[in-house]
């Protein structure tokens, strides 16, 4: 407390503190730790989801080649055996198509904390703006990335495995429904391929893996 003229004690005027670099650098580079955990998570997850919805694409297959088979068939005998085996078909037609949704609920979970990586870089962007403004000479983290870039990649692979995980959703809906051969195969190619993740997105995240020290030239 300092004294004014009256001798009262008057409140002493602190400057806020500024954030200490070597933390937001440290969590900057847990980050990108985070970020090449997830995105193996995400490729483990998703390769296991391929093979169980290939799974349902050929049974969806057999069983209107059965239909098929059955309709050109008149054998009453034929009819009946095919009767008593479509429980078992779609039972396991359901039985599938719960374990894909189990992966896709786990996708939803990775994607939901790659969401959070990019908030909380935004997040250190905003605390260093509140502080130093438009203090352009301020120097980088680590090498040569501005603070700002690594919530722009961020949030671009965010949004890239978002878009992927709608896809995902959207081809789950539409296998266990369909019946069309070329379509079904059409539904697989997209779960695959992944269209919304971008070539890119390697180099996005080994170029951050290497700004933060995680990589070795």
């Amino acid at each position: 407390m300092a004294a004014d003229a009256s001798g009262a004690k008057t409140p002493e005027t602190t400057t806020p503190r500024k954030p200490d670099l070597s933390v937001s650098a440290r969590k900057i580079k847990d980050n990108a730790a985070d970020w090449h955990n997830l995105i193996l998570k995400w490729e483990t997850l998703s390769d296991a989801g391929f093979t169980t919805a290939n799974n349902i694409a050929n049974l969806k297959i057999s069983l209107l080649n059965k239909e098929q088979i059955e309709l050109e068939n008149s054998n009453p005998v034929f009819s009946e055996n095919e009767e008593k085996r479509c429980p078992e078909d779609d039972k396991e037609l359901e039985s599938l198509c719960k374990e894909l949704q189990v992966t896709l609920d786990g996708l939803a979970k990775i994607q939901v904390k790659m969401e959070k990586l990019s908030s909380t870089t935004k997040g250190i962007c905003e605390l260093e703006n509140y502080y130093y403004g438009e203090e352009h000479r301020r120097p980088p983290l680590f090498h040569t990335w501005p603070t700002t870039y690594f919530y722009e990649v961020s949030h671009q692979l965010s949004d890239m495995y978002r878009k992927d995980l709608l896809l995902k959703h959207t081809v789950a809906a539409e296998l266990a429904h369909t019946a069309n051969r070329d379509l079904s195969l059409s539904y697989l190619s997209m779960w695959l391929h992944q269209p919304y993740v971008e070539g890119r997105s390697k180099l996005l995240l080994e170029s951050m893996l290497w700004e933060t020290g995680h990589r070795g030239l």
